[in-house]
């Protein structure tokens, strides 16, 4: 008995680890635009959400070696001159930490949104990742290490993922209230499903990354104009653009109604 019991736990161990690798790094992509709508649309002291930090740090150390790597692959193939980049990261160290106003928009600032805005739709990509369910479930696995461990394990980490999407959107929707501009909230996210299910297919189907606007520009903005052009392409991204507004809606409708009753929770532990 107590051999198969620990077969079983061994069994689901390995189960868990052998996805973890990819689900973190994924997750960090995901988390990232989050973090950065915190700093961007609130006024809050960061360092009252130590947290996020850790999750970041956690979800991006399984992949910290492979990154520094191609950092530095990069930054050496492209000639670049490391004074300038020592510099720049100085700057953005000052403007976030020394210099940043919360009433104005600084050059950093936009810089922080663009990169916002270009890491976001990994959000919600890891919706397309039940793919790699449906690949698990059709492995030669037990009813109960799929029932008990792959699929809450993927569901866990689809509902984190796609979470951090609707709290940015939410943090960026309540900063657009706060800058006067509330009624355009609804075209703003509508706007962004659109930049996200194109970003998704991107991804998905053509395999390029956020860092690649950068790092491959001539050949993201080439394959963004064929694709846009061909019917498929269309069909999948309207699709996609669906899916990601339905969900968004039901998730932020539960997100804000659990924010409204911890507030009222938290007025009423003051009186």
């Amino acid at each position: 008995m107590l051999g198969n019991l620990m077969y079983w736990i061994t069994l689901a161990w390995q189960l868990l680890l052998k996805n973890s690798n990819w689900m973190a790094w994924n997750l960090f992509l995901a988390l990232l635009p989050f973090a950065l709508s915190m700093w961007l649309f609130c006024r809050v002291r960061l360092r009252s959400y130590w947290w996020i930090g850790l999750l970041l740090l956690a979800t991006f150390l399984p992949k910290a070696p492979f990154i520094f790597e191609y950092v530095i692959r990069f930054m050496r193939d492209n000639r670049t001159n490391y004074f300038v980049w020592g510099i720049t990261l100085v700057l953005i160290a000052l403007d976030i930490w020394l210099l940043r106003n919360p009433r104005s928009r600084s050059f950093f600032w936009w810089v922080g949104f663009l990169i916002f805005i270009a890491f976001l739709p990994n959000a919600p990509y890891v919706l397309t990742d039940i793919i790699h369910l449906i690949e698990d479930i059709r492995q030669s696995y037990s009813v109960w290490m799929i029932t008990l461990v792959i699929i809450p394990q993927y569901l866990l980490f689809i509902l984190v993922g796609f979470e951090a999407y609707v709290l940015s959107l939410i943090n960026l929707g309540n900063y657009l209230k706060e800058q006067g501009w509330g009624k355009f909230i609804l075209w703003v996210e509508l706007a962004i499903h659109v930049l996200s299910a194109i970003g998704i297919y991107l991804g998905r189907f053509l395999r390029f990354n956020s860092w690649d606007i950068v790092t491959e520009i001539d050949n993201v903005a080439g394959s963004v104009v064929d694709e846009l052009t061909a019917k498929r392409p269309i069909l999948v991204m309207i699709i996609t653009f669906g899916v990601i507004t339905g969900l968004y809606w039901l998730m932020k409708q539960v997100s804000l109604g659990i924010m409204f009753r911890s507030e009222e929770e938290r007025g009423r532990g003051e009186f």
